[in-house]
């Protein structure tokens, strides 16, 4: 899949990796909405996770990226969305598996806990990793009840 838009989100916590993220995708040619916030003054996660997932759902965006502090709030509330699959990842090889092996549609990152540049770095593989459907697929649509 060729990735042109993507949707991203944070809340407070997440604001600062939020705008670097923006910059480094913008820079390669991707069109990135903003969901928010667009200040680092407090914000409830749930705010900007909804729009970002309802974004992917409706296929206004290619995939989405969210990022919160722990990136556990922000990735439960996206995956209360049916057709939502969002990972959380910390490391390049488990941002490589949610797209590869699990069709992955969003990424979650935890702003406390990664650099910029693993994060960006989890960013650019997740976008360039395809799944890999096969025996994986089977399981995937096994996810929504």
């Amino acid at each position: 899949m060729e990735v042109k838009k993507l949707a991203i989100g944070s809340d407070h916590a997440g604001f600062d990796l939020k705008e670097k993220v923006i910059k480094h995708l913008k820079n390669k040619g991707i069109e990135v909405k903003d969901f928010g916030p667009f200040n680092d003054d407090r914000a409830d996660y749930p705010d900007y996770a909804h729009p970002v997932a309802k974004a992917v759902t409706k296929n206004e965006v290619d995939l989405g990226i969210l990022i919160c502090g722990s990136g556990n709030g922000i990735n439960m509330t996206a995956n209360k969305h049916q057709e939502i699959r969002s990972a959380l990842c910390w490391q390049v090889d488990i941002a490589e598996m949610a797209r590869l092996h699990n069709n992955a549609n969003i990424i979650a990152l935890p702003a406390r806990y990664i650099s910029e540049e693993i994060a960006i770095e989890c960013i650019d593989i997740f976008i360039n990793t395809d799944f890999e459907g096969g025996r994986h697929k089977g399981r995937v649509a096994k996810i929504s009840c």
